[in-house]
């Protein structure tokens, strides 16, 4: 018999229920208003009083009003035919609302229970199985979508029979499987897991290590980011964050897009609506949203629900990971999430921490990215889930918790500056104050090694060190003037001044430069450090800075040819050409070590 209670106490979202029985931590339950179901959770549970989260609007709600629980946790529907669907936080399919505003008590299934796939059997009759085995295959667009033992299977069982090759809907038994106990339990295409549960029914899952391609020049070659690694953008308004994603969705190496939209203003959801069925895959030549999921929960919307979709995304990421794809997972944004967290911790008179964010925050974000990661499948086979997290502090602060707390969790960081989206330098990605922490794992540097060259991430610390006293030769620039420094600085901050016009900037929107592949990335990178390690005779600062804006130009125009096509190749032998100029013979020339050493007796002076 279920356990049913009555409203003593409403705080906005919040409701205080008084139950007759026991209810658990997570657990779903339903509050009647006037023969309207209101969905809400379980997240505080003291002696016979159950708070609970709505995930609807309360306005009209009562002491007194009934409620039942379900005695499930927050729980997704899994099986084929996610694809290319819209869902809200809760996994309710959005186009099948009956109206333009969102119903309160509306609840629409995630699966067309009446479609039938072709299942393809994969295990047979005897084979012993696990939680999250394969059983058989259905193709879902150009995804062989494997139908797995549920997660929840316990121990290990034996396959007592498996349907014939057919067409099958979700709901059929395409599979009989007796447990350790000699249990039989019927399997379907479908399967329902606990959002706020990690799926761990994979064999290993070591440290990321391969790298995982985005196209984008200022991530992959200066701070990479790995297959099942993670990742989050901070940055102010307006700095490109929702073309940098475009940008990684559409071009990443990856099989699956997961977009979470969480929290974000109504406008900029319905851009995703709209933008992501019209861009073009370029891995299929089909349309991106063939292999999307968007999971949209606006800022307007609960903050429950928002809280929720967070976690109903990176479970789908889950699943789809133990088919042994690789899968992106973007959130935009995970400020909101944490939004959400801070009002229901308030609404619940806990102990704030700083700006009134829960005390534990940092753990909740390292709990969540954890999930992240590269795992190895029982039978083999690998899967992966890469999560990129955009986060939105107030004013632009970096300082603030949300971004504090992500820094502790996520390994890679792509600090977006005002200042360089004002100066028009895109993607705005901060090559001074982002960071990739995988260039620290031996394993990512074997991997470097082997499949791009020996040193490799040496000579990307290398490609930073320029960028950095790039910087330092500005600022004495900017102080003393032009004429108030030796030629070198002017040299050594034009060398810097190749490396982010060439590598770090990028054109969004053209069709070669938006996306470079690697051994590309690789090709240009070289080019470059063998400029920056080549000296160079001036007469006078003006000199050094009409001769370096004409390699720019000729590097940027390469940027624009196809690789190593006709007109590439006469640009490279301009460049050449030009080089040749005023190329003293010789890398790394008395000029550049005196520049090295004042800079350094300089950077030691300030420690002093």
């Amino acid at each position: 018999m279920s356990t049913k209670g009555k409203v003593v106490g409403i705080v906005s979202n919040l409701v205080t229920i008084e139950v007759d029985g026991p209810v658990g931590q997570n657990e779903i339950c339903y509050i009647d208003l006037a023969g309207v179901k209101l969905m809400a959770e379980v997240i505080k549970i003291t002696g016979n009083k159950a708070f609970v989260q709505v995930f609807e609007s309360t306005r009209g709600l009562n002491v007194g009003c009934e409620a039942e629980f379900t005695g499930r946790m927050l729980e997704v529907t899994m099986g084929p035919g996610m694809l290319s669907r819209n869902y809200d936080g809760l996994q309710n399919d959005l186009n099948k609302m009956t109206d333009v505003f969102l119903k309160r008590g509306e609840y629409t299934p995630p699966l067309d229970n009446e479609r039938k796939w072709a299942f393809k059997p994969i295990a047979s009759e005897g084979d012993e199985v696990r939680g999250g085995d394969w059983i058989g295959e259905v193709q879902e667009g150009w995804i062989a979508h494997k139908i797995m033992v549920p997660f929840a299977f316990e121990g290990t069982g034996t396959i007592q029979s498996v349907a014939p090759e057919g067409e099958y809907t979700v709901e059929d038994t395409v599979a009989v499987v007796v447990d350790g106990e000699g249990n039989e339990q019927k399997l379907t295409m479908t399967m329902r897991w606990p959002v706020k549960v990690e799926v761990r029914t994979y064999k290993d899952k070591p440290r990321p290590f391969k790298v995982m391609e985005t196209g984008v020049r200022t991530i992959d070659t200066l701070n990479p980011m790995m297959e099942g690694g993670t990742g989050f953008i901070p940055g102010p308004f307006g700095c490109g964050k929702t073309v940098l994603q475009h940008l990684i969705s559409k071009y990443a190496e990856a099989d699956l897009i997961i977009v979470v939209a969480c929290g974000e203003r109504a406008n900029e959801v319905v851009e995703i609506f709209t933008e992501f069925p019209e861009l073009d895959d370029p891995r299929t030549g089909r349309k991106l949203m063939e292999r999307t999921i968007i999971i949209c929960n606006t800022s307007n919307m609960p903050v429950a629900a928002r809280e929720a979709s967070v976690y109903t995304g990176m479970t789908i990421a889950e699943y789809y990971r133990m088919m042994g794809l690789k899968v992106l997972l973007l959130a935009d944004s995970t400020s909101r999430w944490a939004q959400a967290l801070r009002e229901m911790s308030n609404r619940m008179e806990e102990l704030p921490g700083q700006d009134a964010f829960p005390m534990d925050l940092p753990a909740i974000v390292s709990n969540f990215y954890s999930r992240a990661g590269f795992v190895y499948l029982h039978n083999g086979q690998s899967g992966s889930i890469t999560f990129i997290g955009t986060v939105s502090p107030a004013g632009g602060n970096l300082k603030e918790p949300v971004t504090e707390s992500t820094k502790k969790a996520a390994r890679a960081f792509y600090a977006l500056a005002q200042q360089r989206a004002d100066s028009k330098r895109y993607p705005a990605i901060d090559p001074i104050d982002s960071y990739s922490k995988y260039l620290e794992y031996q394993e990512v540097v074997d991997y470097m090694d082997e499949h791009l060259e020996k040193g490799w991430v040496d000579k990307v610390l290398k490609m930073k060190d320029i960028l950095l006293r790039g910087k330092e030769a500005r600022d004495q620039i900017n102080i003393l003037g032009d004429d108030g420094v030796p030629i070198d600085y002017h040299v050594i901050f034009n060398k810097s001044e190749i490396v982010d016009f060439i590598i770090l900037q990028q054109d969004g929107f053209d069709k070669v430069d938006a996306s470079t592949p690697i051994k590309r990335q690789q090709y240009i990178a070289n080019k470059i450090l063998d400029i920056c390690d080549s000296s160079f005779d001036f007469e006078n600062f003006e000199n050094v800075t009409t001769y370096f804006k004409k390699v720019i130009n000729i590097m940027k125009q390469m940027n624009y040819q196809e690789f190593q096509n006709e007109k590439f190749n006469s640009l490279e032998k301009e460049l050449d050409d030009l080089l040749a100029e005023r190329r003293v013979n010789g890398d790394g020339g008395p000029g550049e070590d005196r520049k090295e050493t004042v800079l350094d007796e300089r950077r030691s002076g300030d420690e002093g």
